[in-house]
């Protein structure tokens, strides 16, 4: 059996494609969140991000993202404590916490469409930003 880059390579180590292949496309880190303030605890919603195109779960505008909205959050090792609000499906955190990708990954499978089969992007899930209201109102559990 042949071993995969994410078997043999840490984060670290990935190139630039490499680290970009590993987001499965979910757009889980392109809904808002809420962070208590006392707690620091994180609630997802799914208000999606303005940029967030619901269909594909991918931004529109990826590549100039952090000029439209001035809070994206770029997932990168320079900033690893923030990996804590990352869902626990992405590959990111889990290869740093050691474990596997799931093995609905289209790394794994060769397609984004098992992961939306099986429910776990934000497809069919979302609401737009423009059409949220308060985000409290929006507060959402995910199918981990």
């Amino acid at each position: 059996m042949v071993e995969k880059f994410w078997q043999t390579k840490t984060l670290a180590k990935m190139t630039e494609t490499e680290w970009e292949s590993l987001c499965d496309g979910c757009g889980k880190c392109c809904l808002h969140k809420i962070i208590e303030d006392e707690s620091e605890e994180i609630h997802f919603t799914n208000v999606a991000c303005e940029l967030l195109n619901t269909k594909t779960c991918r931004c529109k505008k990826y590549e100039k993202r952090f000029k439209y909205v001035s809070d994206c959050f770029k997932v990168t090792l320079d900033d690893i404590d923030a990996f804590h609000w990352l869902p626990e499906t992405c590959a990111y955190k889990r290869l740093l916490e050691g474990k596997e990708l799931p093995e609905w990954h289209p790394l794994l499978t060769g397609s984004q469409s098992e992961m939306h089969k099986l429910g776990y992007s934000i497809r069919g899930k979302a609401v737009p930003e423009s059409d949220a209201g308060d985000l409290e109102d929006h507060i959402i559990m995910f199918k981990l």
